[in-house]
């Protein structure tokens, strides 16, 4: 039975954790939260308590490492509060775990943020330039995986992340003078996010880069409206005057290399 390790069981790395599962996969999980320990536990995760700093790690990595030959880091940067971490530092401080263990391969999940926001369209060959500090410091962090040649890390760029309890509409409901009424959303559903994963894994595409968001690209004007109107909550207004700023992101590579149909097409 082959064992994947999956640093951040949160929102998508614990329902990540339980198909990988259901498809007779291992998982060894990791949560910081000593509570959800039991909640691991009882979906039959091997569940680990890890905390990751700028220049430590604490709890037993080694052992959620060990046996694993694939290991998912799925630990958004925590750049926002009183206390913004470093999360270059972060990732430089797994790598000796990583290059001293049995992983073979990594996949790191990064986000289209690494983009600017120029109103083209973006595929894998466009040069990244972000703009926001979490867009700097998730492209340094891949490409200090991508570089290591003790394994061999794919980097899947995922869009907006929206699920069943997640949507930014519960946000946006009523606010107004909203910005960029015209640009074009870049969003991907949970249960395609986990798809995509799995898809690299059982297809073995390793050393790649893939952009992963749904091919939908309304306005964010309609598609907010539209979604205001379905859930009857208050519908939002938008800045008219300036111009829209954006970008739309292809997901052309993942169709074509992995062979992947979406299954929310629509959001």
């Amino acid at each position: 039975m082959r064992q994947i390790s999956i640093l951040g069981c949160g929102w998508l790395g614990l329902p990540l954790a339980k198909s990988l599962l259901e498809k007779s996969f291992q998982i060894n999980g990791s949560t910081t939260s000593l509570e959800k320990i039991s909640v691991l536990s009882q979906a039959g995760i091997n569940a680990f308590q890890i905390e990751l700093s700028e220049d430590k790690i604490k709890g037993d990595f080694e052992t959620f490492l060990e046996n694993s030959e694939i290991l998912i880091i799925d630990i958004p940067p925590k750049l926002r509060g009183n206390h913004p971490e470093n999360f270059v530092k972060k990732v430089e401080t797994l790598i000796p775990f990583i290059e001293k263990s049995s992983v073979q391969k990594v996949v790191f999940i990064s986000s289209t943020s690494v983009y600017t926001d120029d109103n083209s369209l973006i595929t894998e060959e466009t040069k990244p330039k972000p703009e926001t500090e979490s867009g700097k410091q998730l492209l340094e962090a891949e490409n200090l995986l991508k570089v290591n040649s003790k394994f061999q890390t794919t980097v899947i760029r995922f869009g907006g992340l929206i699920g069943e309890n997640r949507h930014p509409i519960h946000f946006l409901a009523g606010r107004k003078n909203i910005e960029n009424p015209d640009a074009p959303i870049n969003f991907i559903h949970q249960q395609d996010c986990i798809g995509v994963i799995e898809c690299v894994i059982e297809k073995d595409i390793w050393s790649e880069t893939f952009n992963a968001v749904s091919p939908f690209h309304p306005t964010r004007k309609d598609y907010y409206t539209q979604k205001a109107v379905e859930l009857n909550l208050t519908i939002p207004e938008f800045e008219i005057n300036k111009k829209s700023v954006g970008k739309t992101i292809s997901s052309t590579k993942i169709e074509t290399i992995l062979n992947y149909t979406f299954q929310k097409s629509e959001l």
